[in-house]
């Protein structure tokens, strides 16, 4: 790692905090927009064109001010990403703007109960019937579906070719007719997830990304859009406390006596340590023009782990009082210190604790995330595919 951390007087810093100043420290959602400082990795002029030691800095001084943008989530992460890099025009400017607002919010409707890893086996069907598309199946795991004005879907529009080339990618109007979400409580007691089913939806033909059967090729873009930021080290997907957060309440009850205890404390801090170095490495690549290595494949592995480490930990903490749902590590308040969830039901060392073991299966289960090292980094032989070659309807025909 070989970058020169801004100093204190940099003019981005200054620019930074004189904009701020023009807001009386207190800014609008809607201004931090119009400003590109929501997502400022984004071209102008929904955003700054940000490299990633700017993004830094923006993330930092805005939270030594106190600003807090809305939460993006899906639509700034995931759908933003994709329509910036292949919507029309027109689709940029009607859907990017509520997006950076915080407006209208997002979800994914891309997992299938019949195909979860292997998503590019999905099954939803979209049929074009003239200026529309007439939708059949089901999604299952869309996070926040209920509470979503708009869905990224991805449909099977030809079934007779290899199942990665007959997928399209479209936006889907949560409040479709014919669109009905059933909802999925977690054992937190958080209602968070929803299966969704179509049938006989329709979907406009403006209403998909790119050209017809490339959805698969926008699909890698969104599962690959990650933003550039050392501030979302939650350990729950970036959401919640890090380990830092947990070593800070150890450090303010006067610590552990325990051995075992204060060694699982010290690995904590290690993991973390590492984790950190893994995401500057990352950096430097990109702010070098590569694209990151080793070290971006090992990370969600390495991080969902870590994650569930943390919560582990924190509820051996509060030793026999860690089956009450109103207790915090070490005696401490039960809801997480400083840092808080987006996501109903994990705002509190309980719920996390609860939630975590669901770390290593979402997003792509650890089994994926280590076929993945070792076919693209160690280079070991690639898994045989008997069905390579065969369309999507002859390898569900058997």
């Amino acid at each position: 790692m070989d970058f020169d951390w801004p100093a204190d007087d940099d003019p981005r810093r200054l620019e930074i905090r004189d904009w701020l100043r023009r807001h009386d420290g207190d800014p609008t959602q809607e201004a931090l927009a119009a400003a590109g400082y929501v997502a400022p990795h984004w071209p102008k002029p929904y955003g700054l064109a940000a490299d990633p030691i700017h993004q830094l800095v923006i993330d930092e001084e805005l939270s030594n001010a106190g600003v807090r943008r809305a939460a993006g989530g899906i639509g700034l992460g995931w759908a933003g990403p994709t329509i910036l890099f292949g919507g029309t025009s027109e689709q940029q400017e009607r859907y990017l703007w509520p997006i950076l607002t915080g407006e209208e919010v997002w979800c994914q409707l891309f997992s299938e109960p019949d195909s979860g890893s292997d998503l590019a086996n999905l099954a939803t069907r979209a049929v074009r019937d003239g200026d529309r598309y007439i939708v059949n199946g089901s999604k299952i795991w869309s996070s926040g579906a209920h509470r979503s004005k708009f869905g990224i879907l991805i449909a099977r529009t030809d079934p007779d070719v290899p199942k990665h080339r007959g997928v399209s990618y479209f936006i889907c109007p949560m409040d479709a007719p014919g669109l009905e979400l059933r909802p999925i409580v977690d054992m937190t007691t958080a209602y968070s997830f929803n299966q969704t089913f179509f049938t006989d939806m329709e979907l406009p033909v403006d209403n998909r990304i790119g050209e017809e059967n490339d959805g698969w090729r926008l699909a890698k873009v969104t599962l690959g859009n990650e933003r550039v930021s050392l501030s979302g080290e939650g350990a729950l997907w970036g959401s919640g406390p890090s380990a830092t957060d947990l070593l800070d309440v150890v450090r303010s009850a006067g610590g552990v006596k325990d051995p075992v205890l204060r060694d699982r404390a010290a690995r904590l801090h290690i993991e973390s340590e590492v984790l950190k170095l893994i995401r500057l490495r990352t950096l430097t690549s990109q702010l070098q023009g590569r694209q990151p290595g080793p070290e971006a494949s090992v990370r969600k592995a390495l991080a969902d782990e870590h994650g569930q480490n943390v919560m582990r930990l924190a509820k051996d903490l509060m030793g026999t009082q860690g089956m009450l749902t109103n207790t915090g590590p070490l005696g401490q308040p039960a809801e997480f210190p400083r840092t808080q969830s987006a996501v109903e039901g994990w705002q509190s060392w309980h719920g996390g604790f609860l939630f975590s073991p669901a770390l290593t299966i979402g997003g792509g289960t650890s089994e994926v995330q280590r076929n993945i090292v070792a076919e693209r980094v160690l280079g070991l032989p690639h898994d045989i595919d008997v069905q390579s070659g065969n369309s999507w309807t002859q390898n569900k025909t058997g």
